[in-house]
């Protein structure tokens, strides 16, 4: 069987020192990121350097962001105008920008001088651009005999006012979404449900986090019927809802809860995906990857709450086992369900998988999943969409999201949508037969397996997944989207008085 190595993770010495270089004649292979006030750009007159960019400044238009240029000794170096607001999305982005010129000219030392006049934006632009080196630098798997060729850059030497900067919370998030990523790009036989089992399992081992494994016998047992009609057609037995718990010492609260949907290839099942849609399907676990990189990230930083992660994980084939439309299954916590669509499968396994997770109480649930091509079509791929069962959360989910980066627009929950769902046979029709709205209804059928007194936020990130050119300070298409979300917001709900 192959299994997968854990990944690398890249390294990078950080330093911060106040005092401002008097000169900028550093050593070759050594890059530099010089930051500017976007509002008084004069203010490169009061650096050392001021007569020598003056004159290469000269040649380019005023409006140019950043600007590339050669100092000293051929010091690649990039001049860039930062807003005294820069923040989230935005700083990252620009960040990304920032060093992939570096990055190409196979910098090994990049030195980040500060010429800004507020701290917070220094901060903020420092924490994005040790993301973006971070993210640049992690090698996706490739199944090659060529040596990778890996970018040289080893350390980043920040001066002026940076001291606040949290580069803790930087590397880790970095390296929860380089996971994620990671899990993503692998091919499908690389990455089966017994496959990803044994990597998860091995990476609790290395991370301290307790492991439960349901698998097909057990949930038949529990009669889990919604998962169970999704892998019926499965050829290996693999499949199964996979647990993982971070358990902080001397926490005795309930857990919050992170769930994915971990559909290794999706085929559509009876409802065969045709054309070119089966292509790329391997990735349709990129929501449990998610979820456990966010897992990871908090872990990093030493999370003071509990938090449970459940992974759904197994394949949607096509056989003569599969079930068929307008089959009715009973799901885990005994609602029945009219097929309708077998390449809805990721609202099957996600149901019990929800429906168990709430066995165990939790404090909050946030679920991640590629679910339906009806949120690209909203929002296009440059946002995820996000549906929850508490109003009163829409403002704070936006504000999380842009504050972290990750941005997230909240749709509707509301109870008359389910008319559209009712079945004559069923409690429920899994899906419409036609027409819009797919993300929503996708939304009220996965609440009618969330207790209604647990807190819930279910992302659909199929809008988020892929970004031709790279996104925020990810450089490449494949994106990991969602971990800087769950880390922002799970801080966020565990410091709300119950």
């Amino acid at each position: 069987m192959i299994k997968p190595e854990l990944p690398k993770f890249p390294k990078l010495k950080l330093d911060v020192g106040q005092r401002i270089p008097a000169s900028w004649d550093f050593d070759i292979g050594v890059g530099l990121i010089l930051l500017v006030p976007e509002a008084e750009r004069n203010a490169l007159a009061k650096s050392p350097w001021a007569d020598f960019l003056k004159l290469r400044l000269a040649d380019f238009p005023a409006t140019s962001n950043p600007i590339v240029i050669s100092g000293p000794k051929g010091t690649r170096t990039v001049v860039a105008f930062v807003q005294d607001d820069i923040s989230g999305f935005k700083a990252l982005s620009q960040a990304r920008k920032l060093i992939a010129p570096l990055l190409a000219e196979r910098t090994r030392k990049i030195n980040v001088i500060s010429l800004l006049h507020k701290a917070q934006a220094a901060c903020i632009m420092a924490e994005a651009l040790v993301s973006a080196a971070f993210s640049a630098l992690f090698q996706l798997p490739k199944i090659s005999g060529e040596t990778p060729d890996k970018p040289p850059l080893a350390a980043m030497n920040f001066f002026g006012e940076f001291d606040a900067a949290d580069f803790r919370y930087a590397k880790a998030t970095a390296e929860g979404n380089n996971l994620a990523r990671w899990l993503t790009h692998l091919p499908g036989n690389y990455l089966t449900p017994g496959v990803y089992r044994d990597f998860a399992e091995a990476l609790a081992a290395v991370e301290g986090w307790e492991v439960e494994f349901y698998d097909l016998d057990r949930l038949e047992q529990l009669e889990a019927g919604a998962f169970l009609s999704v892998v019926e057609a499965s050829p290996i037995r693999d499949a199964g809802i996979l647990r993982l718990s971070y358990r902080p010492k001397g926490s005795a609260e309930q857990p919050l809860a992170l769930v994915g949907k971990g559909i290794c290839f999706d085929t559509g099942g009876s409802n065969l995906k045709v054309s070119g849609s089966m292509l790329g399907m391997h990735g349709d676990m990129q929501g449990s990857a998610v979820a456990l990189g966010t897992v990871l990230a908090l872990t990093r930083l030493k999370f003071s709450h509990p938090v449970d992660c459940w992974l759904a994980l197994a394949e949607n084939h096509i056989g003569p086992k599969a079930v068929k439309c307008n089959d009715v299954i009973t799901a885990l916590n005994g609602t029945t369900i009219e097929l309708i669509n077998t390449d809805a499968e990721g609202r099957m396994v996600l149901a019990d998988t929800l429906a168990l997770a709430c066995r165990e109480k939790p404090r909050a649930i946030l679920d991640y999943a590629t679910l339906t091509g009806a949120v690209i079509s909203a929002l296009g791929q440059r946002m995820a969409g996000a549906i929850t069962n508490r109003r009163q959360w829409v403002e704070p989910i936006i504000q999380a999201g842009e504050h972290c980066g990750e941005r997230i627009w909240p749709f509707p929950y509301e109870d008359d949508y389910d008319e559209d769902l009712k079945s004559d046979v069923a409690d429920t029709l899994q899906c419409r037969t036609a027409g819009a709205g797919d993300h929503i209804y996708a939304a009220r059928f996965l609440g009618k397996f969330v207790d209604k007194d647990v807190d819930w936020v279910h992302v659909d990130m199929a809008s988020s997944g892929t970004h031709k050119g790279g996104l925020a300070h990810i450089p490449t298409d494949l994106q990991g989207f969602g971990v800087r979300f769950g880390v922002e917001w799970l801080s966020r709900i565990a410091q709300e008085s119950r």
